[in-house]
């Protein structure tokens, strides 16, 4: 990995909790260009303009998901963390997610590829990293925003075979607060040890050897994913044999025939 457990030290959380924003992610990274310090945390109950990969919109009734963004400084950790490892921290963030919701609502939820939590193959969460770098590759700060449904007990038509909630999976109310504390512990344990974070990720990811639809944008293609490698992109077996290396990407998980 090249990182050593000693980059990162347990903090307080300095968390600012706000009814409603228009993106949790956009307000952080607007402190950290003032200067905020590493550990700052936007909560909110309602995101105006809320946004996941790709820039699609996340909307979610006020008070019914877990809107959280946190920010990183990791180009000023003792040894700095380079641009090529930052996926690291989307991994731990969505490793303390999955270890949050288990622990609160006794939810069994799964990593997909990117960075989706899910539950079977309905999503239950989606993260995104988005980073402040400098013109000469310094990682000056990373914010890694997170969705996860928590009080949903019904979604629409149009979602409900593709989308999850905590109180859905439980059978019960999970409290929202409880799931954000137990998320920021878990982030603080495994940002303090790097060295297990990838292989973690390996374990809990769902995607591995499934059939899956990769789309690139400018092609999409059909194989197996075989592999994670150490800078985070998934490996994937096509048809005739070829091996691909995908670092960004929409993926989903196909149904055998």
């Amino acid at each position: 990995m090249g990182e050593r457990s000693a980059t990162w030290a347990p903090r307080s959380w300095d968390v600012r909790r706000f009814a409603s924003i228009d993106s949790t992610n956009r307000w952080v990274l607007q402190e950290a260009r003032a200067g905020a310090a590493e550990g700052l945390v936007a909560v909110a109950d309602h995101q105006d303009a809320g946004r996941g990969r790709r820039g699609r919109a996340w909307v979610a009734a006020p008070g019914s998901s877990l809107l959280v963004s946190l920010l990183f400084r990791p180009g000023s950790w003792e040894p700095p963390m380079v641009a090529e490892r930052v996926h690291v921290l989307t991994m731990a963030t969505g490793l303390a997610l999955a270890d949050a919701v288990r622990q609160v609502g006794g939810v069994d939820a799964a990593l997909k590829w990117p960075n989706d939590l899910v539950v079977g193959d309905r999503k239950l969460a989606g993260m995104l990293a988005e980073a402040d770098v400098s013109g000469a590759g310094e990682v000056r700060a990373v914010v890694v925003g997170v969705g996860c449904n928590i009080a949903q007990h019904e979604f629409p038509d149009e979602l409900a075979p593709i989308a999850t909630s905590c109180a859905l999976e439980a059978g019960r109310d999970v409290d929202r607060d409880a799931v954000l504390d137990a998320f920021l512990d878990g982030v603080d344990a495994r940002l303090g040890a790097l060295d297990a974070i990838v292989g973690a990720y390996r374990t809990r990811l769902a995607t591995l050897g499934r059939t899956v639809r990769v789309d690139l944008g400018a092609e999409s293609f059909v194989g197996i994913a075989v592999g994670i490698d150490d800078l985070g992109r998934l490996e994937i077996e096509t048809s005739d044999g070829t091996r691909r290396t995908v670092s960004v990407g929409d993926v989903v998980h196909l149904r055998p025939a």
